[in-house]
């Protein structure tokens, strides 16, 4: 092999170029990576609503020897506690030796995706077909929710306070669901209108029956059947979908993408891809020297409102909370807090090179992605981490021999987006986004790299222990 010359050696001091996160790992490791994303893979399969996801941690954390927080006890370091909001968000917290004087360490990520929500009055009938009107929830393209198989998720209180978790069409044999479409023979008006206006949100119809109630002859037959069947099921009556939170997700499994099997498909990477691997590192980091605090939250999809949402005070509640077991104000343990606003980005394509600056875009399997800003245009909606800040994060996931990457959400003018790091900003936390690059993000089946996956869980690792 002949030497490098000088200009080469230059520029691999000078150039900044980073890898593909395989250069970086031994085959043991990329096995350790392959081995990591079966466990996500399952995540995926079983927690596709932010409840779901949400009550599935808690599990684990009790496993792992986390007990409910009590702001009335006293802690010490190596103590593990969790707090639960309302079954949609979750904080999970290990004490550490120093002082919480010294600030916490928090990741925050997001449990819930994009997805159709059923309206408060849903069921209805017409032409002997029964469906369920939608209001679709975050931001998605409205025509890739028609013609794929759906399943029901959520939980619905009867009118005593009694309630029942429904979870229909992910097992073998269990019926599904589905959005109807016109058929290409008659959809030359459809086909002539923009995509986004192509499928209106209010023709997001559920098809869930075609039956009559037996033989009788009637109005709404088919509705009184469904009725009929929801009533033996769950015990319900129509009224009891006025008190329900029942969500519309694809039934699609979590399956390996490509001939090498280096990529996962699924419904749901955004923000789930980002909130796994965080809490894999919670419960991986056994003594930590600074306090650590994952968050996994909800509502971010529609701007984090809401009490389950990081614009709420649950954090801060929470922060001020464990100070006070030491005596503190929580103010000023938040000042001396660094956080780790754990979202995705969206991943370079190259069928669709126009709206990236490739530059300055994130690529899969270049691992993690920190995204200094994000926000719309003019940095509209963003906190924009500080240069001390940055460069303490490269730092340690240097040191801590984890790949990554840095990218923006996109051209300048193309659009862009938001995450909850303005909102851990405005306590007073040092916050940089960093996540997990997805091609296609927000349809029914994103995709992911599995180093990327690995690279996330070593770099928040890493992070928690410094």
């Amino acid at each position: 092999m002949s030497e490098k010359t000088q200009a080469e050696i230059l520029k691999e001091e000078l150039f900044y170029a980073p890898d593909h996160a395989s250069y970086l790992c031994d085959e043991a490791e990329i096995a350790q990576a392959d081995d990591f994303c079966e466990g996500y893979k399952d995540f995926l399969d079983t927690c596709k609503t932010e409840r779901e996801a949400a009550a599935y941690v808690t599990a684990l954390a009790r496993n792992e020897g986390y007990v409910p927080f009590d702001a009335k006890a006293s802690y010490m370091a190596g103590d593990k506690v969790y707090y639960l909001n309302r079954s949609k968000a979750l904080i999970l917290c290990t004490f550490g030796t120093e002082s919480l004087e010294n600030g916490v360490k928090i990741v925050a990520s997001h449990i819930d995706s994009p997805r159709l929500d059923l309206k408060p009055n849903p069921l209805y009938e017409d032409s002997e077909l029964a469906f369920f009107k939608t209001h679709y929830y975050g931001g998605i393209k409205k025509y890739q929710w028609t013609a794929i198989p759906l399943s029901l998720h959520g939980v619905i209180c009867r009118r005593d306070g009694s309630s029942v978790t429904v979870n229909l069409g992910e097992d073998e044999g269990d019926p599904q669901f589905v959005v109807t479409d016109l058929l290409p023979h008659l959809d030359r008006k459809q086909a002539s209108k923009p995509l986004e206006e192509a499928i209106a949100g209010e023709n997001l119809n559920i098809l869930v029956g075609s039956r009559p109630f037996g033989t009788d002859k009637g109005s709404e037959m088919v509705k009184l059947n469904i009725m009929k069947l929801l009533n033996e099921k769950y015990g319900i009556t129509e009224a009891d979908f006025l008190s329900a939170e029942l969500e519309i997700v694809p039934a699609f499994k979590a399956r390996d993408i490509g001939f090498d099997r280096s990529m996962i498909g699924s419904y749901g990477h955004d923000d789930r891809v980002c909130a796994y691997p965080s809490v894999m590192a919670e419960f991986a980091v056994k003594n930590p020297k600074y306090t650590t605090v994952t968050v996994i939250t909800d509502k971010e999809e529609t701007g984090s409102d809401g009490n389950t949402g990081l614009q709420s005070a649950y954090l801060k509640h929470f922060i001020a909370d464990i100070a006070k077991t030491q005596g503190l104000c929580g103010r000023d343990v938040l000042r001396a807090s660094e956080c780790l606003s754990a979202d995705v980005n969206a991943g370079f394509d190259p069928t669709y090179p126009s709206v990236h600056d490739k530059l300055n875009a994130a690529f899969i399997n270049k691992g993690i992605v920190v995204t200094k800003y994000t926000g719309s245009r003019g940095k509209g909606g963003t906190s924009d981490a500080n240069a001390e800040y940055m460069a303490k994060i490269r730092n340690i996931f240097d040191s801590g021999k984890v790949a990554w990457q840095t990218g923006e959400l996109g051209k300048v003018d193309e659009g862009g987006g938001g995450t909850v790091a303005k909102y851990v900003a405005n306590l007073g936390v040092e916050v940089v986004d960093v996540g997990v690059p997805v091609l296609s993000m927000h349809a029914p089946f994103e995709v992911v790299s599995k180093l990327d996956v690995y690279m996330a869980y070593k770099g928040f690792r890493a992070f928690l222990e410094q």
